[in-house]
C-alpha cells in the first residue's frame, strides 16, 4: 500500500494556510506550505486555478494527494473548499468538527463554541510538549489556549489581534498613519511612527506576559508557553513568557488529527 500524501488546510478569517505532508512510516513530514488571503467571494473554479498553480510551481502534481483535512473558522467557505478537493484531488475532505476523534476532552461549557483552529492548536501543543501548556496564536484574534496536565482543553482567552487593533486605530484616529510592525529605536517614541511601533510591539508583548502571569495560578505554575502565528516571532523577542515559537503549529495539529482518524 502506498504511503499517504496529505494536504492540510486551515481557513482563518484573514488567511488560509496550506501544507503537504509526505509520509514515510506512521508520521508525515511537512514538505511544502503556502499562505493565501481569505476571499469569501471566491468561487471553487477560481480557487482550483490558484491551488493548481501553487502545486505546479513546486513541481507537485495534484494527483499525488491521497487525503485532505481541513479546519475553518469561516463556515460559509467550507463547501467551496470541499468542491475544490473533489475537483482537483477526487477525494472527500475530512472537516474538523463534531464527530472527529481528537483524544482531548473539551471542558468548555459549550464545546461547540470553540473554534476548530483552537482545538487543532491545543492537540498539537499537548501532543508535542505535554501539559500543562498555553498556546498563544497571533492571528486575526490573539488567542490563549490552555491545556491541563492531563490533556484536557480547559478554555482560554481571546483578545483583538494586532492587525485588527492597528486598523481600528488608524481608521478612528485621523492624524495617525499606518506603520510597519517593527522594533522602534526606543520605548519612548520620539516620532509618531516610533510611538505607534512601541505601543504595538511592547504593548502586545506586555499583554502576553500579563495574561500568562494571570493564567498560571489556575493552570499550573509550570505551564509552558508556546506561540504561533504571523507575528509570533517578533512578539516572542520582547516577551519574557514565550518559551518557543512554533510556526506551523496548526498544520501539525491537522496532521495529528488525520493520523488519529485514519
Amino acid at each position: 500500500m502506498n504511503e499517504p500524501i496529505l494536504l492540510v488546510i486551515d481557513i482563518g478569517n484573514s488567511n488560509v494556510s496550506l501544507g503537504i505532508f509526505d509520509y514515510s512510516g506512521d508520521r508525515g513530514t511537512l514538505t511544502h506550505h503556502w499562505r493565501l488571503s481569505t476571499h469569501r467571494e471566491q468561487t471553487s473554479d477560481e480557487l482550483a486555478i490558484v491551488i493548481r498553480a501553487l502545486f505546479e510551481h513546486e513541481k507537485r502534481g495534484v494527483g499525488e494527494i491521497t487525503d485532505v483535512i481541513l479546519s475553518s473558522v469561516v463556515p460559509p467557505i467550507v463547501p467551496i473548499w470541499e468542491r475544490v478537493s473533489s475537483k482537483l484531488f477526487d477525494r472527500p475532505t475530512h472537516v474538523v468538527g463534531p464527530g472527529m476523534r481528537t483524544g482531548m476532552p473539551v471542558r468548555y461549557e459549550n464545546p461547540h463554541e470553540v473554534g476548530a483552529d483552537r482545538i487543532v492548536n491545543a492537540v498539537a501543543a499537548f501532543e508535542t510538549y505535554g501539559g500543562p501548556i498555553i498556546a498563544v496564536d497571533f492571528g486575526t484574534a490573539t488567542t490563549f489556549d490552555c491545556i491541563s496536565r492531563e490533556g484536557e482543553y480547559l478554555g482560554g482567552v481571546i483578545c483583538p489581534g494586532i492587525h485588527i487593533s492597528m486598523e481600528a486605530l488608524f481608521e478612528h484616529a485621523s492624524k495617525l498613519h499606518r506603520v510597519e510592525f517593527a522594533r522602534p529605536k526606543s520605548v519612548i517614541g520620539k516620532t509618531t511612527t516610533g510611538a505607534l511601533q512601541s505601543g504595538l510591539l511592547y504593548g502586545y508583548a506586555g499583554l502576553v506576559d500579563s495574561m500568562v502571569e494571570r493564567i498560571r495560578p489556575e493552570l499550573g505554575s509550570d505551564a509552558r508557553v508556546i506561540a504561533t502565528g504571523g507575528l509570533a516571532r517578533q512578539i516572542a523577542g520582547e516577551s519574557t513568557a514565550i518559551e518557543e515559537v512554533v510556526p506551523f503549529l496548526t498544520l501539525e495539529g491537522l496532521r495529528i488529527l488525520f493520523e488519529k482518524n485514519r
